[in-house]
């Protein structure tokens, strides 16, 4: 007697989209908690504590790292910062031009100064522009050539961002403001730079993060004890005590500074967001 469609067992279905990607999601966690566990396992603790946990060194830091290497590295940064965009903002607006030259000279300084590494920077600063222009002094001293070596490499990137966020402003601003009796100057001034700040925040805070970083650079141009910033003090500090403990406290002070502006990009970020939504 032959079976009816009814009594035919259904086929068993496979795994939804949705299954697949819990599974994949719970594989991924799975394998990570598993190198967590062989890592904590397999490490020496008693030996990294002894190279990177000495309290009595790490006391030993304070005041001296914060009111000292933090204090020199945040103004290193904000000095470079101020100078890159400045020059940022110059470098756009010429990449902006009718004027050809300007097209070109600007084009020419960001393919430059985005390819090559900003240690290379420093040491042109250094080296290279007192031996071109003897007895001449760059202003501040340690700090300004700091300034303008963080300045020179961030400008170029600056650049870039202001232009795409002046390209991004409604040209219908432009427009208006013309018609309201504003020079293109005045209205680029007054209408459209203000408005394209607004959109490029975000990356331009991210861009003080980088510099933040770079800041650690400023080794290579040789700098007295009181002009050093946290990377040159946590080293000096680790060759004296023969310990990596002053490296690990520099690392934390600059994440002191660092993930509070990661909060900051991303809420700002998500603010925009919402904005454009």
């Amino acid at each position: 007697m032959s079976e009816t469609k009814s009594d035919v067992a259904p086929r068993r279905k496979g795994l939804t989209r949705r299954q697949k990607r819990s599974l994949s999601r719970g594989i991924q966690y799975a394998v990570f908690v598993a190198l967590v566990v062989l890592f904590a396992v397999s490490a020496d603790w008693d030996r990294l504590q002894n190279q990177f946990a000495q309290t009595d060194i790490a006391d030993r830091m304070f005041p001296d790292v914060i009111t000292l290497a933090l204090k020199n590295t945040v103004l290193y940064t904000v000095t470079g910062f101020a100078v890159g965009l400045a020059l940022g903002m110059v470098i756009a607006l010429m990449r902006l031009s009718s004027v050809g030259p300007y097209r070109w000279l600007a084009g020419i300084y960001i393919e430059i100064f985005r390819g090559l590494p900003a240690l290379l920077i420093f040491i042109f600063i250094g080296v290279a522009v007192p031996l071109a222009f003897p007895g001449t002094e760059i202003i501040g001293g340690t700090y300004g050539k700091v300034a303008l070596a963080l300045g020179l490499v961030a400008a170029a990137y600056m650049a870039e961002t202001i232009r795409a966020g002046i390209q991004a402003v409604p040209k219908g601003q432009m427009e208006a403001a013309r018609s309201l009796g504003f020079s293109p100057a005045r209205a680029m001034v007054s209408i459209i730079i203000p408005q394209a700040f607004r959109i490029i925040l975000p990356p331009l805070t991210n861009e003080l993060v980088l510099l933040f970083k770079d800041s650690s650079l400023v080794l290579f141009l040789g700098v007295t004890l009181e002009e050093r910033e946290l990377s040159k003090y946590g080293r000096d500090l680790a060759s004296q005590t023969a310990n990596s403990t002053p490296i690990l406290v520099a690392g934390l002070c600059y994440l002191l500074v660092t993930i509070p502006l990661g909060f900051v990009v991303r809420r700002m970020e998500a603010k925009a967001q919402e904005a454009v939504k």
